[in-house]
């Protein structure tokens, strides 16, 4: 038997077990570093399957590890996972139908039920593939919640949890399939603070100093600021305390959240910096006082070149998934859920991929990818999100794919994708992308020159070490994100 075939086959014997937890974590919907019966549920399948676990990782009760050892036990190999939900986006599994589940407003809206399931298919078929091959190497499972939050991978790197990881491969539910050439931003939020002087708003006005006008007038300055930075940057910002509802007081405490994105860590924080003056110019104009938090900083995510060809030569051999009529029915009712403006955005965004009218008519009539787009490092370029994968990226030569659980043109954190992570769709996506994260390390482990050149093209990244984007003194922000 070839690599491939082992690997689907060990894969294959998963995938009973793997469905149900996939749905019991959907089932659980936990919000960021809320995510306890989620990590639970995962830990206890890890450790019937022989794992060594280690939970409260960086001071975070959600986030763990869990490890097998073969032999020497080098190299060691990781795979990322993910299990928090989203708020307001409850909806019925597989249902095309808007309908929320009774008494749930939470939902996976992103899929990270089947990220998670399937890091934990993938690290159970590399650890039989240890055994039954007698190979060295150590397989790790590394639990990161809150991702949907303020994340949680760049407080496990700046704690030394990948230090020791020689690669790490992980994947995300999408709509085409593939390793994907784009990057993702780096990002940092933060909560602004204002507190000023209560007063009758009729009667007094005079004596009061209003910490809401602080917020709008920040707001204006940011609006302004927005022409004098960089194209590719963003500022975004929302009101998580708009001081009280009651218009005939002078609102004496404030508090807006506010993240900028930029293509690079330098690039935001120099961004980040002009926002806070502004914050500053703010209390100053109305007599206000003004304290801000930092609760989350992602790096950027590029991956590393030398693994990603071996993620893509992997994903080219084992193909997409294999779709049923069934599926690309299911498939047709969810795209016919969006508006025909929607419906006209998402073909125009599909040329992109298909790269004629025709092609995207021709792909729609069945609207489940059925190809693998090449990785093409000579076609980088960043896109607009961010996530905090690309601070592992920073520490351990690490790659990412693209999987899909979800229609043509299915829009992330919505109702429909949700219903799509409890899905035959869905499901079968999670165990191609266990396939393919397996079939990554076992060829990865087994190419010891390989690993070094991914080591090096590292080094030239980072300059030899991770440095986190947050400030030392950020912790965790459980329950004040």
């Amino acid at each position: 038997m070839t690599d491939l075939e082992k690997i689907k086959a060990l894969v294959k014997e998963q995938e009973e077990v793997s469905i149900k937890l996939a749905e019991e974590i959907w089932e659980y919907a936990e919000l960021s570093f809320e995510e306890t019966k989620s990590a639970n549920a995962l830990i206890e399948a890890l450790k019937k399957e022989g794992f060594t676990v280690e939970t409260g990782l960086a001071d975070i009760p959600t986030a763990f590890t869990a490890s097998f050892s073969n032999g020497t036990g080098k190299p060691v190999m990781g795979v990322l996972a993910e299990y928090d939900a989203l708020d307001g986006l409850s909806q019925k599994a597989g249902c095309p139908v808007q309908e929320a589940v009774e008494g749930c407003s939470t939902g996976h809206g992103c899929g990270h039920n089947l990220l998670g399931v399937g890091c934990f298919a993938a690290a159970v078929a590399v650890k039989n593939y240890l055994v039954n091959e007698g190979k060295d190497g150590t397989i790790v499972f590394y639990g990161c919640p809150a991702e949907e939050g303020a994340g949680s991978k760049q407080f496990l790197a700046r704690a030394g949890v990948f230090d020791n990881c020689d690669f790490a491969y992980t994947w995300h539910p999408a709509t085409i399939n593939e390793v994907t050439s784009k990057g993702s931003v780096a990002i940092m939020g933060a909560n602004f603070v204002f507190d000023g002087i209560a007063a009758h708003a009729g009667g007094s006005p005079h004596l009061g100093r209003s910490a809401l006008d602080a917020c709008e007038l920040m707001n204006v300055g940011v609006n302004y600021l927005r022409e004098h930075m960089i194209d590719p940057a963003r500022i975004h910002y929302a009101y998580s305390d708009a001081g009280g509802t009651a218009p005939n007081v002078v609102q004496n405490h404030a508090v807006i959240k506010y993240e900028v994105r930029a293509p690079k860590v330098s690039q935001v924080q120099e961004l980040f910096t002009r926002v806070v003056d502004v914050a500053k110019g703010a209390a100053l104009m109305t007599g206000t006082k003004m304290e801000y938090e930092i609760t989350m900083a992602f790096s950027d995510y590029v991956a590393n070149k030398k693994l990603a060809a071996v993620m893509d030569q992997a994903f080219k051999e084992l193909g997409a998934p294999e779709w049923t009529e069934e599926d690309y029915k299911l498939a047709t009712e969810f795209l016919y859920t969006y508006s025909k403006a929607t419906q006209k955005n998402i073909r125009e965004e599909l040329l992109e991929v298909f790269e004629t009218e025709d092609a995207v008519a021709e792909a729609i009539k069945t609207p489940l990818h059925k190809g693998v787009v090449p990785y093409n490092p000579k076609e980088f370029r960043y896109d607009s999100g961010s996530t905090d994968v690309g601070d592992v990226g920073y520490a351990t030569p690490t790659v990412m794919a693209n999987v899909v659980t979800a229609c043509l043109g299915c829009v992330g954190h919505s109702w429909q994708w949700t219903a799509f992570s409890n899905s035959p769709v869905g499901m079968k996506g999670m165990m191609r992308a266990a396939e393919l994260m397996a079939l990554s390390c076992v060829r990865t482990m087994e190419d010891p020159e390989l690993i070094e050149a991914a080591k090096e093209e590292l080094k030239k990244k980072n300059g030899g070490k991770y440095t986190c984007p947050l400030p030392d003194y950020v912790t965790p922000p459980i329950g004040r994100y």
